[in-house]
């Protein structure tokens, strides 16, 4: 695909101002669109032989993805891939794009490999485009580990879902405070998180943006934003197998034990689903209950449970 590896195609076409404004010359490092900081990974998933299969693969260091493995018995047809960033994460400077295309009946898991860090930036800023597309019947599970912001990081990620009618979407995120054994809760410049959902002919569904700078009027622990809670996590469950109502009943009823969480649940506009956002104030409180929701949604939409996904 032409221009693919230019900075252009790989950074986000609107950002943010506040994100802008952090846009200096890098300095002593690696500048903006220098071999290394152009992550490029491009992935096509359709059935082939009764499992989902990849169908193209194209990537440039420092993005990555694994062969898929099939580790649910229930639904040995779903592929599982892992994505990996080589390097230990995202630093200023850094642009990626990851476009994945699943094809009409095909089921698919993506997940990182681990966590993703956001190192400090001096003179600029890091982004992140995923592209995500699901046709006919497809089904596609988007679950990366918690992003981790050290203190003086700066983030903006945009997430792009083409969804059809009838097909399942459950997409997630989980954000952390930063380091917390190093005395780093919630000190990065600025975090940035768009959402977009639309339909294969591009009416928009539903859009979320979650959008933290602290010290400024949308600090992390403000009263309006997280208040006293550290850890964040927003899951998306998008369906037309089930009404949004009873979606809605089970996941509140999925979280109703999980202790040490305030989570809520809404139904998704044009009755496509369900959305649930969590706080807490550890990561481990924060996952078992995205798990818990995660584990009712799958049954409930796929007819299986969630697997053990073997990260250790």
């Amino acid at each position: 695909m032409t221009g693919r590896d230019d900075l252009a195609w790989c950074t986000p076409a609107v950002l943010p101002q506040e994100v802008l404004a952090f846009g200096a010359e890098v300095k002593d490092a690696l500048g903006v669109g220098a071999a290394g900081k152009l992550g490029v990974l491009d992935l096509a998933l359709a059935p082939r032989a009764g499992c989902t299969r990849v169908v193209r693969q194209y990537q440039r260091s420092p993005l990555y993805a694994y062969r898929p493995i099939y580790l649910d018995p229930v639904r040995p047809d779903m592929a599982f891939v892992f994505l990996q960033q080589q390097g230990d994460g995202f630093v200023q400077g850094d642009r990626y794009r990851v476009d994945v295309d699943c094809s009409p009946g095909s089921a698919v898991h993506l997940t990182t490999q681990a966590a993703t860090k956001v190192f400090r930036a001096r003179d600029n800023f890091a982004t992140q485009l995923v592209n995500l597309h699901v046709g006919a019947g497809g089904v596609l599970e988007y679950l990366p580990d918690p992003v981790i912001p050290f203190r003086g990081s700066r983030l903006y990620q945009r997430t792009c879902l083409t969804v059809a009618q009838d097909a399942t979407v459950i997409l997630g995120e989980i954000l952390l405070p930063g380091r917390t054994a190093h005395n780093e809760a919630h000190v990065y410049d600025v975090y940035w998180a768009d959402t977009e959902v639309r339909d294969v002919d591009g009416a928009l569904l539903f859009a979320d943006t979650l959008r933290l700078r602290p010290g400024q009027i949308d600090d992390p622990t403000s009263p309006g934003v997280l208040g006293g809670f550290d850890v964040l996590a927003s899951l998306y469950v998008i369906c037309a197998s089930t009404s949004a109502s009873d979606l809605v009943a089970l996941l509140r009823d999925a979280l109703a034990d999980v202790p040490e969480v305030l989570a809520g649940v809404t139904e998704l506009p044009a009755g496509r689903g369900a959305a649930v956002r969590v706080l807490g104030h550890t990561s481990r409180a924060v996952q078992a209950a995205v798990h818990a929701a995660w584990d009712r949604a799958r049954t409930e939409v796929l007819g299986a449970p969630a697997p053990n996904l073997r990260k250790g």
